[in-house]
């Protein structure tokens, strides 16, 4: 067709629009060409030559998703003419086309695909801020008609193979999105070469050194590893020639990104990734010889070279959820090398390639059931008010590539889930209120606790009680995404009516200060916080781990610091302030080294001595506790409360006061070391001594000494003492 293309431009178009005509008609799939050039036809009137803010022109963009379409994910002419549609009603642009226009010209199936991604789109940005309620709206977008994952899929590869032509920040968020969301997507959809260049992509941007380092070593391996493919498959081959097989064997190297996961994984440089590639055998079988076929072909293979039982994957019987079909086995090569090798046929071989676009070329045009009770599942997740949306993206993304087990009820119904999922997820995946009520189950005539990790093959009968509720420490054990959002939904109850006590307590404080509440002062707490939702911050202020005098300190401009008299007026009752010493100036709170008044308390936590770098920290109901610098909760303190830390200093006096220290030593156990240590504490230093604990195991002892000294230099002289023991080999002063 000739569409009056000329200028240099235009050239691109006709270029991409000729690479697509050409897909089109080599693939048997692809059906109703004339009307995929209507739809050309269509777009170059709405879209012309506008361009993004990038330069790139928008109908090129729209030209290659679909080629993608075609090519790669695999899909029919409706999914192609979506691709090529996908922005002519756009929002953000001057002209645009209502779907209604839309399915007038293309039906219902293209108008469908394009309300889904309108849908996408009129979330206001290409990408989604990961952690906010839009992310929820996104999924469900997504969760809806299969062919418009797909089709987002497409859109999503081709921006990520042209994200060279945005700034850094761009790159980084579109990869950050691409990693959790579409690329987990791709695996889950069985599109595991769109999932392993998307992946690489994503390492390329946000870590373009591994990336580099990986692909230059691929480079400089690839004669050798071509040389030991040759030997690996030259006995197989004939073999199965001899045995009348018709196939073909090639090797596949593993993703960039998956040969650096595997080395920051196990810890091993390039070198000791034993499985940088898989070799395939694709066999050309009768579909009713499938299987038996393939495990022939496995015997051949076990036959010539040792194998891994362990490591032996069967998703012949019992195919992945997503439609995957292969045998994996890892048998002893040439070298004594570990080689991952996998049989399957052609048809197998298509599905692995093309994944659920397979499906509709073999399913008659519909995803499989798996596959749609998986959305269903989804939907009804991110459907629930209360879903925490942090929490659903981080098991999405990493629960998504976790192998598969087969479980079966009592009636020999059959449920898919993660490898590692334990008896309480079997429970939840049956029903929601099963899980709930669980307290165990039977497996082989046996009580299983709800802990019991399932195995390939399982049947499994769970008990329940009516008395039974889910309780917090399930989340510790359950895998599934659909048991943690179940569990977390029903303990967060009482949360949340906590929260909503320290919502009223906080608007009652901000009234009262005069302050206004709006969004950008929880954002503010949360940043502080670090908390990720407001509920966090409203049930922490509920149940007192964060003081409202904190928030208003934090809030409250002040022009002039508070000094340390200041601060303990602000918060102690004037008549615990009439014993304070401030005398040598208000910046400091002067400490007797003879403490009795009930106001000034030496911290248990760290025992300050007389000499000590101290702090105090004022409490509301035990007036001033006296901290070491190098108290254990210090940091703590001053991070969380610094409007209730305070300077102090101990003044110098002639009076003999005793300190309580605690003293750590440990050595060989000579013979009489207890009384040597014992004399030091009583006969030689004169010290008073509290208690004195010592241990003994195969030869070594350990023990502690709580003791009264006067002071830090004190302290100091009884360590150097105890030191000079015979069999002491270490003396240091603990914090209690």
């Amino acid at each position: 067709m000739d569409f009056g293309i000329e200028s240099s431009m235009n050239k691109q178009i006709e270029k991409a629009w000729l690479e697509l005509m050409e897909l089109c008609k080599a693939s048997p799939s692809v059906e109703e060409v004339t009307e995929i050039e209507k739809a050309f036809q269509f777009a170059w009137e709405v879209l012309g030559e506008d361009t993004w803010p990038s330069g790139e022109i928008i109908l090129v963009h729209s030209i290659e998703v679909a080629q993608v379409v075609a090519r790669e994910v695999g899909l029919g002419a409706s999914s192609i003419i979506a691709g090529l549609l996908h922005n002519v009603s756009y929002e953000q642009r001057s002209k645009q086309v209502g779907l209604k226009e839309v399915e007038k010209r293309f039906g219902t199936q293209v108008s469908g695909i394009l309300e889904g991604m309108a849908k996408i789109n009129a979330l206001g940005t290409d990408t989604v801020d990961l952690y906010s309620e839009n992310y929820r709206k996104l999924m469900l977008a997504l969760a809806g008609d299969v062919r418009v994952i797909l089709v987002k899929i497409a859109d999503r590869l081709h921006v990520m193979r042209n994200l060279a032509m945005h700034s850094s920040a761009v790159q980084q968020k579109i990869a950050m999105e691409t990693s959790h969301l579409y690329a987990p997507l791709a695996h889950r959809l069985g599109l595991y070469y769109i999932n392993s260049e998307m992946l690489d992509l994503c390492l390329k941007y946000t870590n373009p050194e591994a990336y580099q380092y990986v692909d230059d070593r691929l480079k400089e391996s690839r004669d050798e590893r071509k040389n030991f493919v040759a030997e690996f498959v030259k006995p197989i081959e004939e073999k199965l020639k001899r045995r009348g097989f018709k196939f073909d064997m090639k090797a596949r190297t593993k993703s960039i990104n998956s040969i650096w996961k595997k080395m920051q994984n196990k810890k091993v440089s390039f070198d000791e990734v034993y499985d940088l590639f898989a070799i395939r055998v694709i066999l050309d079988s009768e579909q009713e010889l499938e299987k038996s076929d393939c495990w022939q072909v496995y015997s051949i293979v076990t036959e010539e070279y040792q194998s891994n039982p362990e490591r032996m994957r069967d998703w012949i019987t019992m195919p992945k959820s997503n439609g995957y079909e292969s045998l994996h086995a890892t048998v002893l090569g040439p070298q004594k090398k570990w080689v991952e090798i996998q049989i399957r046929t052609r048809r197998m071989d298509e599905i692995a390639e093309k994944g659920l676009a397979a499906h509709w070329k073999y399913k008659g045009g519909s995803a499989s059931s798996e596959m749609e009770n998986w959305l269903a599942n989804v939907r009804e997740i991110l459907e629930n008010p209360e879903l925490n949306v942090v929490d659903f993206i981080d098991d999405f993304s990493t629960n998504i590539y976790n192998d598969e087990i087969f479980v079966f009820t009592p009636k020999g119904d059959l449920k898919r889930l993660p490898a590692g999922s334990t008896l309480l997820d079997f429970a939840y995946e049956i029903h929601s209120e099963v899980g709930d009520h669980c307290v165990g189950g039977m497996l082989d005539g046996k009580k299983v606790t709800l802990r019991y990790k399932l195995k390939n093959g399982d049947q499994v009968a769970v008990d329940t009680s009516a008395k039974q509720t889910p309780k917090l420490d399930w989340l510790e054990f359950v895998v599934t995404t659909k048991a943690k959002t179940r569990i977390k939904v029903s303990v967060n109850e009482e949360r949340r009516i906590e929260a909503e006590n320290g919502k009223e307590i906080l608007l009652r404080k901000l009234k009262n200060w005069k302050i206004d509440y709006n969004d950008e002062l929880i954002r503010l707490l949360l940043k502080h916080y670090n908390l990720k939702l407001a509920q966090d911050l409203y049930y922490n202020i509920s149940v007192g781990k964060i003081d409202t005098l904190a928030i208003k300190e934090l809030i409250v401009e002040k022009e002039t610091e508070a000094t340390a008299r200041q601060k303990v007026e602000e918060i102690l009752p004037s008549d615990q302030m009439k014993e304070l010493d401030f005398s040598t100036g208000n910046d400091y709170l002067v400490i007797d080294n003879n403490i009795k008044n009930v106001n000034h308390k030496l911290a248990p936590c760290c025992n300050p001595i007389f000499g000590d770098a101290i702090f105090g920290f004022v409490t509301i109901n035990d007036g001033i506790k006296i901290h070491r610098r190098s108290c254990p909760n210090a940091k703590q303190m001053i991070e969380r409360y610094p409007y209730r830390v305070i300077p102090a200093k101990w003044r110098d006096s002639t009076k003999r006061t005793s300190f309580q220290a605690t003293i750590r030593v440990s050595g060989t156990d000579e013979a009489g070391i207890v009384g040597q240590i014992s004399y030091v504490l009583s006969k030689d230093i004169g010290v008073q001594m509290r208690s004195i604990n010592i241990d003994t195991v195969n030869g070594e002892f350990e023990g502690t000494l709580r003791v009264f000294v006067n002071n830090l230099d004190h302290l100091d002289f009884l360590i150097h003492k105890l030191q000079n023991i015979k069999g002491v080999i270490h003396v240091s002063r603990a914090d209690t």
